[in-house]
């Protein structure tokens, strides 16, 4: 179990400080003032970034469990159509996404998937692990 645990940890992180990246620095302004057009305020709170870091874990454990399954492009494509096609579509029928964000999102968000992938791979590979 610790050996399963480290991986995913090690690649929750990654997700996290990439969602970070992407959200809160390079397209905040965006987020904001698409919020703004709703009549919506878009804020920034402790309570989000422990959301997102529970939502990051779950993707990588995830990742973790399709790549004990699936080969690792398998996994990736399935994480990454679970993961990030599910809430656009969730967020867009809710009326608050901006779809503009998802010119630089999908690429963006496909190499989070990829990399979390490669970490945990690593970890495959340098360890001894074993399938659950």
């Amino acid at each position: 179990m610790k050996k399963s645990i480290l991986p995913i940890i090690v690649a929750g992180v990654w997700i996290t400080i990439s969602e970070f990246i992407r959200n809160e620095l390079l397209f905040k302004s965006l987020w904001v003032n698409h919020y703004k057009l709703l009549g919506l305020t878009f804020k920034t709170l402790p309570i989000n970034g422990i959301f997102w870091f529970i939502w990051s874990i779950i993707l990588a454990y995830l990742i973790y469990i399709l790549m004990q399954k699936f080969s690792i492009i398998e996994s990736l494509i399935i994480s990454w159509l679970t993961a990030f096609i599910m809430m656009w579509l969730t967020i867009y029928n809710l009326q608050v996404l901006p779809l503009k964000l998802l010119i630089a999102a999908i690429p963006l968000s496909m190499l989070e998937v990829i990399v979390a992938g490669l970490i945990i791979e690593r970890f495959k590979k340098y360890s001894s692990y074993t399938r659950h």
